[in-house]
C-alpha cells in the first residue's frame, strides 16, 4: 500500500509540472481494517491468512479420474431456505441474530472421512498432514517481531494436540486437558506407540484445515461452508436445537458419541466409547447423514468471525453465503481461524454443548488434534 501511494504522489507531481497553476490533490489513504468488523470476501486477490506455500501445494493437487462425479457415499440435499442461527437457552453470542439463509442443492457425504479414505488419498498423491511436517521456520519468524530469536530446532518436530484426562476436578482451562504431543498424527492418533490398525471405518483425526482442503481437491469435492453445513445438520426442518429434534441428548436412546458424566475426567461411557466412535455408529438424521452431531468436529470452508451473523443481517445476506473475508475471535485476536461444527466426544451439556445444529467452534487452519475431522460436499 505504501508503495502504491508513492506512484500516486508522483503522478500528481508530474502532472502539476504540465500545468502553470497546480491544483492541489487531496490523497486519500485507506483506513486500517477494524478486525472486530466483518468485511467481504475479495474472490480476485490471494488467500488471506493462509500460507502461499500449503495453498501452492494444495491446489497442485488433481482430482483423481475415479472420484469425480463418483457421488457414492453422499447425499443429495435439496437447497431451500432456513433460519441459521441459536435455537435455545444454550445458544452463544455469535449464533446470532438468526438470519434467513438459502442454499443451492449439493451432495454431502454420509459420513465423515475415515481412516481407510484418508489412506488411498496419501497413497495415491503421497501427501504428509501438517501433524507429520516440521514447523517451517522460515514461516515462523515472518510472523514475529524484528530480531526475535529462532526457536531450537527440538520445539520445531511435528506434533499435535491429544486428550489427556486428569483424574480430578480441574479448573476450566484446556491447557489442563490438552497436550502437544511429538509424534501424534493421523495414523497414530494418541501418540507415536499408537495406531489405526483395525480402525478403518473410524473417523480420521489429526488433520488440519489444510488437510481437509487436499483430500477435497483429490476426491473432486470441497469443504461444506458454513451455510450449507448447519442446513444439512437440520435434516430438513426448521428450528429444531439437535439433528433428531428437541430431546435433551441425555435423554431417551443414546444419540450420539459424546462424553457423559464429569467433564474432564470422568467419562460414563454411557454411549459405548470411551473417545471415537466407529462412523454411521448411530441413527442419521432426515437427510440419512451420520454423526452430524458428536464424535468429531468438522471443518467447513468459512472464516471464523464472532460478528458474521450481524454482518449478514444488516446487508442481507441471505443467498448462499461463503463467510466473512477476515477473521476475528476475541479470545484469541491475532489468531485467523475457521469454523468447526458438529462438536466431538467431548462434548457434553456442561461444557460446550456443541452437537446442537447452530453451535459454532473455531480453530487455525493449520491446526489439528484428536477429536477433529471433516466430511465433503459437491455441488450439484
Amino acid at each position: 500500500m505504501r508503495y502504491q501511494i508513492y506512484l500516486l504522489a508522483i503522478c500528481i507531481v508530474l502532472l502539476g509540472a504540465c500545468k502553470p497553476k497546480p491544483k492541489r490533490v487531496e490523497v486519500v489513504v485507506p483506513k486500517a481494517e477494524d478486525p472486530t468488523m466483518c468485511y467481504d470476501i475479495d474472490k480476485t486477490g490471494p488467500p488471506r491468512y493462509l500460507s502461499p506455500k500449503l495453498v501452492a501445494e494444495i491446489e497442485a493437487i488433481q482430482p483423481a479420474a475415479a472420484m469425480l462425479a463418483n457421488n457414492t457415499g453422499m447425499v443429495l440435499i435439496k437447497g431451500g431456505q432456513f433460519e441459521m442461527g441459536g435455537d435455545n437457552d444454550q445458544a452463544r453470542t455469535d449464533e446470532f441474530p438468526k438470519v434467513p439463509t438459502k442454499v443451492n442443492d449439493f451432495w454431502m457425504d454420509k459420513t465423515e472421512v475415515t481412516n481407510a479414505q484418508f489412506a488411498k488419498f496419501v497413497a495415491a498423491t503421497n501427501y504428509k498432514t501438517v501433524a507429520e511436517r516440521a514447523i517451517d521456520v522460515g514461516e515462523l519468524m515472518a510472523q514475529l517481531p524484528p530480531g526475535t530469536p529462532p526457536p531450537p530446532p527440538e520445539a520445531l518436530e511435528p506434533l499435535s494436540l491429544v486428550f489427556d484426562a486428569p483424574t480430578q476436578q480441574v479448573p476450566d482451562n484446556p491447557a489442563y486437558w490438552w497436550r502437544m504431543v511429538k509424534g501424534a498424527d493421523w495414523r497414530h492418533p494418541a501418540g507415536p506407540e499408537s495406531s489405526i490398525e483395525g480402525k478403518d471405518n473410524f473417523p480420521v483425526v489429526h488433520v488440519s484445515w489444510y488437510d481437509a482442503k487436499a483430500y477435497a481437491n483429490w476426491a473432486g469435492k470441497r469443504l461444506p461452508t458454513e451455510a450449507e453445513w448447519e442446513y444439512a445438520s437440520r435434516g430438513g426442518t426448521n428450528g429444531q436445537i439437535y439433528p433428531w429434534g428437541n430431546e435433551p441428548i441425555e435423554e431417551g436412546t443414546v444419540k450420539a458419541n459424546f462424553w457423559q458424566g464429569n467433564f474432564p475426567y470422568f467419562n460414563e461411557q454411557k454411549d459405548g466409547f470411551e473417545r471415537l466412535a466407529p462412523v454411521a455408529s448411530f441413527a442419521p438424521n432426515g437427510y440419512g447423514l451420520y454423526d452430524m452431531a458428536g464424535n468429531v468436529w468438522e471443518f467447513c470452508a468459512d472464516w471464523y468471525h464472532v460478528n458474521y451473523y450481524p454482518h449478514r443481517a444488516k446487508n442481507k445476506i441471505v443467498d448462499n453465503p461463503f463467510g466473512p473475508g477476515n477473521s476475528y475471535d476475541p479470545d484469541e485476536q491475532t489468531t485467523p481461524k475457521k469454523v468447526i461444527r458438529g462438536g466431538s466426544f467431548l462434548c457434553n451439556d456442561s461444557y460446550c454443548s456443541g452437537y446442537r445444529v447452530a453451535a459454532r467452534m473455531k480453530t487455525s487452519a493449520d491446526t489439528g488434534s484428536e477429536h477433529a475431522g471433516f466430511r465433503c460436499v459437491r455441488d450439484k
